[in-house]
C-alpha cells in the first residue's frame, strides 16, 4: 500500500520584517538577509556576495533557494542547521564577527549565524 503524504507550504506575507546581516569570510564580503515569518521565525534567506556573476554567487543564488523552500515546506531549522554546519569550502577563515570568528564556508557561516539568533539555546539544569 504507497502512502501519500501532503505537504503545505508556508508562505511568507508580501511584506514581512528581515534582517541583514554584512559579514567578511577571509576577506570576502557579502550579506546575508534572513526573511522572517510573522512569528519571527526565518523563512527565507538571500546571500549576496561580492563576485557577482561568479560561480560562487550563482551557488549561493540556488542554496539560498533550497534552503528557503526547504524551511517553508517544514524543515525544522535545528535539522536544517545540522546538515549545513560544518560544510568546508573556500572561502573560509577568519571573519569579522566575533560571534563566529572562523567560518569553515558561507554556508557553514550562514548555518551558525541561524544557529545564534533564531535557534533557542537549551540550559543544563541545575
Amino acid at each position: 500500500m504507497n502512502a501519500v503524504m501532503t505537504y503545505r507550504r508556508r508562505v511568507l506575507p508580501s511584506v514581512r520584517e528581515s534582517i541583514t546581516h554584512k559579514f567578511c569570510i577571509n576577506g570576502q564580503e557579502g550579506y546575508l538577509t534572513i526573511g522572517l515569518h510573522a512569528d519571527g521565525s526565518p523563512g527565507e534567506l538571500f546571500i549576496k556576495i561580492s563576485k557577482e556573476g561568479s560561480t560562487l554567487s550563482g551557488l549561493m543564488q540556488a542554496y539560498c533557494l533550497a534552503f528557503s523552500l526547504a524551511l517553508q515546506y517544514g524543515l525544522p531549522l535545528p535539522d536544517a542547521i545540522v546538515r549545513f554546519k560544518g560544510m568546508r569550502f573556500d572561502p573560509m577563515g577568519p571573519t569579522t564577527n566575533p560571534d563566529i570568528p572562523e567560518a569553515k564556508s558561507i554556508i557553514d557561516y550562514t548555518a551558525r549565524y541561524l544557529e545564534l539568533h533564531f535557534v533557542e539555546r537549551k540550559t543544563p539544569q541545575s
